[in-house]
């Protein structure tokens, strides 16, 4: 390790990108195969992102044959057939091997079934999950760089991926770290929207990724929203399927529900408000939710409100990528991207392989996390462990917008995130699809692009953290609004109102990349799930 020009520089085999549990799983493999390994992360390891504040479920079923046969079918229309039946089995196989093992090594302490003396292994407290995430993660001797935001990737003379650089918030110095490979983990995109643990879910991970000319799939499906009590941030929209919603005169508003009729609110709040009481679920679901989720009722209970028996103002927060499908795309079972040394998990990556077109929810994003995160750190060690590690001196920063303008014009990075968000928040323009809304609101995001490439820049550590943040929101959302162009037809969760029909000759994935030209391709839909550019 040394110290030049006030940049702290250090190598390892493997630098994992993220906190959350994709992350720690990635860095737990990556050790157990052999590989040295630092973890970077944003805010810090075991709190940050969208599991640490909230309980979830998980994917887990036993390995029976019909319930899991049952398990991959219960998302296949939602998802407009578009999962993969070979990465649903891997994941449901390996998400069952993993809780195992973070019931033993991880040291979590599931609830027992007072009626069978088992384990109840279908969900997690995300506080305690994430602590003890953290702690396994550093007795597996991982080294952990906690407030240390990575800014760009780095790559060798031949392209490969071989580290990354950043910013340390602690020590306000920044920092690059060379790497055999590199695991980003660092999330979704939720376009700061406020929603729960989602503030560190700007994009930073696929706006590296695009740097370098990664692949990305199902970018079109991901217009997630989540239904909140009106100015509260937590999203557990589940315990709205117990919900009867109202007009703002009381009348009941017909057809509205939170996994089908979602679509109904949001109509509905461009012109009026929007209530909702919880009164379908009874004594014995009320008890089992306030146990299950109790920081779901916090607004309430501090604002005075009996969900089940009093009617509150709902409304719908944006959860991007971190609830939608699209992502990073992977190319083999170790979760490789299409640019060598780079391996994508979680968020960050295409969940399209067990979800399809339309959201898991938090039990799919879980399973997906931790067995992706697994695939993702081992096969990055491999390749690590393989080609060794690049000489520091011999790597060049891939970072463009927010890093190194194009212009000497000056865009502060809050004009940029203002614009991007007004274009990209609104959900009658990225829920109610229509291109009619679309193209203009693409138009202006390939707008703020350009002036964010031309003048978008930061002096100090944290402005060009905030850079990159507004970066690579605008980046995201180019990129999911021209997938969401290229697919006309309804399919999951890409309702088009001008094509609300589904195309069967449309069966098939989107592909999509490129920074100053965003491009879109198709892929076919195979029962390997590898998805070929055509």
């Amino acid at each position: 390790m040394t110290t030049t020009n006030d940049t702290w520089q250090t190598a390892t085999d493997v630098l994992v990108i993220g906190g959350g549990p994709a992350a720690c799983w990635a860095a737990i493999h990556a050790r157990a195969a052999g590989a040295e390994v630092i973890l970077v992360d944003k805010g810090y390891c075991g709190t940050s992102g969208a599991t640490a504040p909230a309980g979830t479920g998980v994917w887990y079923v036993a390995p029976d044959p019909a319930a899991r046969a049952r398990a991959k079918a219960g998302r296949e229309a939602l998802g407009g057939y578009l999962a993969d039946h070979d990465w649903m089995d891997r994941v449901l196989e390996q998400t069952y091997v993993n809780m195992h093992r973070l019931a033993t090594e991880g040291r979590y302490p599931f609830p027992v079934d007072p009626d069978t003396g088992q384990q109840i292994r279908t969900g997690v407290q995300g506080p305690e999950y994430m602590r003890r995430m953290r702690a396994w993660v550093r007795r597996s001797g991982v080294r952990i760089l906690d407030h240390s935001p990575a800014l760009e990737l780095l790559v060798d003379a031949e392209g490969v991926v071989r580290g990354a650089a950043g910013y340390q918030r602690r020590d306000d110095r920044d920092y690059r770290i060379a790497a055999g490979a590199v695991v980003l983990a660092s999330g979704g995109c939720a376009f700061l929207s406020r929603a729960l643990g989602t503030n560190v879910d700007t994009g930073d991970g696929a706006l590296m990724a695009a740097e370098v000319g990664a692949n990305f799939s199902g970018m079109e499906f991901s217009n997630a929203y989540a239904i909140v009590p009106k100015g509260a941030t937590v999203t557990k929209t589940a315990y709205y399927g117990y919900a009867t919603f109202f007009h703002e005169d009381g009348r009941v508003l017909e057809g509205a529900g939170s996994t089908k009729g979602r679509s109904v609110i949001a109509r509905t709040l461009l012109s009026e408000k929007v209530f909702a009481q919880l009164d379908r679920a009874d004594a014995a679901v009320r008890a089992q939710m306030r146990l299950g989720q109790p920081n779901f009722f916090l607004p309430f209970d501090r604002r005075g409100i009996d969900p089940f028996t009093d009617r509150f103002e709902v409304d719908l927060l944006a959860e991007g990528t971190v609830r939608g499908t699209g992502g990073i795309d992977v190319v083999d079972d170790d979760c490789a991207t299409t640019v060598p040394g780079l391996y994508a998990a979680g968020d960050a990556a295409t969940r399209e392989r067990i979800c399809g077109g339309f959201t898991g929810g938090g039990s799919h994003n879980s399973a997906w996390a931790m067995s992706s995160g697994t695939w993702a750190g081992g096969g990055a060690a491999r390749f690590a462990l393989r080609s060794g590690r690049p000489a520091p001196l011999g790597l060049r920063g891939a970072g463009r917008a927010g890093l190194r303008p194009a212009a000497a014009a000056s865009v502060p990075a809050a004009d940029v995130l203002a614009a991007a968000r007004s274009e990209l928040i609104p959900f009658e323009k990225n829920y109610l699809r229509h291109g009619d809304r679309i193209r203009p609101a693409l138009a202006a995001l390939d707008t703020v692009w350009r002036e964010a490439t031309a003048g978008l820049r930061g002096v100090t550590g944290d402005e060009r953290v905030r850079a990159r943040q507004a970066a690579a929101i605008t980046a995201v959302g180019r990129l999911m609004y021209r997938s969401a162009l290229r697919r006309t037809e309804t399919r999951g969760m890409n309702k088009r109102a001008d094509y609300p029909g589904l195309d069967p000759a449309q069966h098939h994935h989107i592909l999509s990349g490129g920074l100053d030209d965003v491009w879109t391709a198709t892929a076919p839909v195979t029962g390997s799930g590898l998805a070929v550019a055509s």
